[in-house]
């Protein structure tokens, strides 16, 4: 990896999941990390219930939007977090792949996504001990 680790996380709609994801890292770990988030098959907007859950824990993603899985953006990631989309991901040799088993947020009311939004934390953070550990 390079100085500055990159992660790019990638759902479906890039509507839910991965956005929540993308905004934990950026919280959680500042510039100590490169952030992307993209989707195999972009939705239209973000899911409301996902925007009001980060928006309880302080974080706002009211301005981000559904972004396309491009090869460049696994290319230029050296993780790539996974999030139900199976195989739509490319693969490249050298990166590290990881795949999270987390509920599909979509149609789920902020009550059901609540617990989701708090597994991904829960994921973020260990991956941020094991890729951007801060100095001691």
């Amino acid at each position: 990896m390079a100085d500055k680790p990159s992660v790019l996380f990638v759902c479906v709609h890039n509507a839910g999941r991965s956005q929540m994801a993308a905004a934990w890292l950026s919280h959680l770990a500042g510039d100590r990390v490169e952030v992307r988030s993209a989707g195999s098959d972009p939705g239209e907007a973000l899911n409301p219930a996902a925007v009001e859950a980060m928006a309880e824990v302080g974080i706002d993603l009211s301005a981000e939007t559904p972004k396309v899985l491009t090869i460049a953006a696994v290319h230029e990631s050296d993780v790539c977090v996974t999030m139900g989309c199976g195989d739509t991901c490319p693969v490249f040799p050298g990166k590290r792949y990881l795949d999270w088993t987390l509920d599909d947020p979509a149609g789920q009311g902020v009550a059901a996504v609540r617990p989701i939004r708090d597994a991904i934390k829960a994921l973020v953070e260990g991956l941020i001990e094991e890729i951007a550990p801060e100095a001691a």
